[in-house]
């Protein structure tokens, strides 16, 4: 089905397109299949998203955005340190079979380095452990971070709304007042120049036979008969 043209973007869309470009970012996937998605989910082309994005919303999550980079390193860097336990736990694992065939073919002696090898293995693999843990302890308090750092964002874009709203308002109510002024205005040069041709009428009733008119500049000229 094509998609349909929209050109009016709502804050909850602007919220949609934000939430989702981090989420891609956090999780090391593409600006593009972001777009894809909210364009599926909006109705709208992937193009039309990106240049949403680049134009309106990405200058609002600069910080965010920092903030996702740092997240996605942060799970490469847990996920390398997952591969190198999980490396050390088959070496571990692999270990008795490979320390029965070299004790059937050397002395007592030979055999007795044997547990102290694999304790050190062990050891190495314990320390692997810690670490993950650290950098899984230090992932999800960056994740409450973020959390937190939206909800501040959120907040403030929904303050700034309502302060928008109440400058619209009081623009309308100046507008209005300016108009009246204007009218009242008009009104008032009107009924001064009636009164000032009023006023030149009975100056010339007083004079008796001459006759005067008023010129344009509003000055007045005598008129011969």
């Amino acid at each position: 089905m094509a998609k349909v043209r929209q050109d009016a973007w709502s804050h909850e869309d602007d919220l949609l397109l934000a939430e989702t470009v981090l989420r891609h970012i956090r999780e090391g996937s593409t600006q593009l299949r972001a777009f894809e998605e909210v364009g599926d989910k909006l109705n709208r082309t992937a193009a039309a998203c990106g240049f949403r994005w680049n134009a309106e919303v990405r200058k609002r999550y600069e910080k965010a955005i920092d903030i996702a980079k740092r997240q996605r390193k942060e799970k490469k860097r847990a996920l390398a340190q997952q591969q190198k336990v999980d490396k050390g736990a088959i070496r571990a694992q692999r270990m008795p079979a490979s320390t029965t065939a070299s004790t059937t073919a050397t002395t007592a002696p030979s055999t007795s380095s044997v547990p102290m090898e694999a304790a050190n293995s062990s050891i190495s693999s314990l320390d692997d452990v810690i670490m993950f843990l650290q950098n899984v302890k230090q992932d999800y308090q960056s994740t409450s971070l973020t959390k937190n750092q939206v909800d501040t964002l959120e907040e403030e874009n929904r303050r700034l709304q309502e302060e928008k709203e109440e400058l619209e308002q009081k623009l309308a109510k100046l507008e209005k007042q300016y108009e009246t002024v204007q009218e009242d205005y008009q009104v008032l040069m009107e009924i001064m120049d009636r009164a000032r041709k009023m006023v030149v009428f009975d100056d010339q009733d007083q004079m008796g036979g001459k006759s005067f008119r008023l010129e344009k500049n509003g000055n007045l000229q005598q008129v011969a008969r």
